[in-house]
């Protein structure tokens, strides 16, 4: 399952990759843009992390995640051309299993890009180590936390595979994705300009905070219905299988560590536990939605916050929308995809209204 015989090429190709990245950011730069480098070239990288989780999302939407069945390359080769042989005769054996050649090109394509947003976030680290950039007051915390948080993001890579899409290890990738874009929005936020927006007032940080922590806990039991697939199980709305409150197995439905579609017994996961997954999701996306409501109906107040709080309603009308196209559309890629990408901005939004405002950083940039 871990093969590391492919590792040379492999970081030799993040780093050509992160290259061509860095090309591009510093040739849009010769536009005479003003902002610091730094925080052009942090905004550059969370941008890319985004559509790194986006990525994500269709490969595991696309039951692409063991298109290549080691890792970190595929067949202990550094692309799906050079195991073209091995991917041929996996899906030959097995023409509806885990192994295609479209599969197998869309499992490296999101390690590709992994590996290169993980070459910018080094460089962003290397950066913040230079002495002059340690007298901001951001230092080296955020930067060299957010290069140990890919490491590990790298590490719950390798188990995805390794645990053959355990619902908790990829449960476990998809949160960690998304912390790795709140400490990229909160190195953003340090960079930028002092002279722009001021934190939000005081009164309104614990509702920002309680509306954080419910968009994590929803986060999380969304990933836990995505992993273990148990969107497609209630095809109705507002009901689910013709009941307001249709039978339900919760013990081995939140029995983490199992396989995937087993309950801990090594039996078949029953109708009854995925039902039990979906309902909860719907309860808690009644929470969050009224949490984030009530934030939204705080915002109204401050005249600054007026375009913070349209794009977060916005954003919470996305994310209704969509999941509500997951349950009677049939679960369509799009809305699926959108609905993990929206979960995203939602948090990139609440956590840099939650972030302080440091000084700029234009003397040392």
């Amino acid at each position: 399952m871990v093969d590391l015989g492919p590792v040379p090429a492999l970081m030799g190709f993040a780093a050509l990759l992160a290259a061509g990245l860095l090309a591009v950011f510093w040739a849009r730069r010769r536009s005479g843009a003003s902002q610091p480098w730094r925080l052009a070239l942090t905004v550059f990288t969370l941008f890319l992390t985004f559509d790194l989780v986006l990525f994500g999302a269709f490969t595991r939407l696309t039951d692409s995640g063991l298109g290549c069945p080691d890792w970190p390359g595929c067949y202990g080769t550094a692309s799906p051309l050079a195991a073209h042989a091995d991917i041929a005769h996996a899906q030959a054996t097995m023409p509806d299993g885990p192994v295609t050649h479209a599969k197998a090109w869309i499992e490296m394509l999101h390690r590709y890009l992994a590996s290169g947003v993980g070459a910018l976030i080094v460089v962003l680290a290397w950066a913040a180590w230079r002495p002059a950039a340690r007298r901001h007051p951001m230092g080296m915390r955020l930067p060299v936390l957010t290069l140990v948080w890919v490491c590990v993001q790298g590490a719950f890579g390798a188990l995805t595979v390794t645990q053959k899409l355990q619902p908790l290890v990829v449960s476990l990738h998809l949160l960690g994705a998304y912390g790795l874009l709140a400490l990229l929005t909160l190195q953003v936020r340090a960079l930028g300009d002092a002279d722009g927006p001021t934190a939000v007032p005081a009164g309104l940080r614990p509702w920002l905070w309680l509306g954080l922590l419910a968009l994590l806990v929803q986060s999380a039991l969304g990933a836990w219905v995505s992993t273990n697939y148990a969107v497609l199980v209630c095809a109705d709305f507002p009901t689910c299988q013709g009941s307001w409150w249709p039978e339900m197995e919760f013990a081995s439905a939140y029995t983490l560590l199992r396989p995937l579609g087993l309950g801990a017994d090594g039996a078949p996961l029953s109708l009854q536990a995925l039902t039990a997954i979906h309902v909860v999701h719907r309860i808690g996306a009644v929470v969050l939605c009224t949490v984030l409501l009530a934030l939204l109906w705080r915002m109204r107040r401050e005249p600054a916050l007026q375009r913070s709080a349209r794009g977060l309603a916005l954003l919470l009308a996305l994310q209704v929308g969509t999941g509500l196209s997951n349950v009677v559309l049939g679960w369509p890629l799009v809305a699926a995809v959108l609905h993990t990408g929206g979960a995203g901005a939602l948090l990139v939004l609440l956590v840099w209204l939650l972030g302080e405002r440091l000084p700029a950083p234009s003397a040392i940039d």
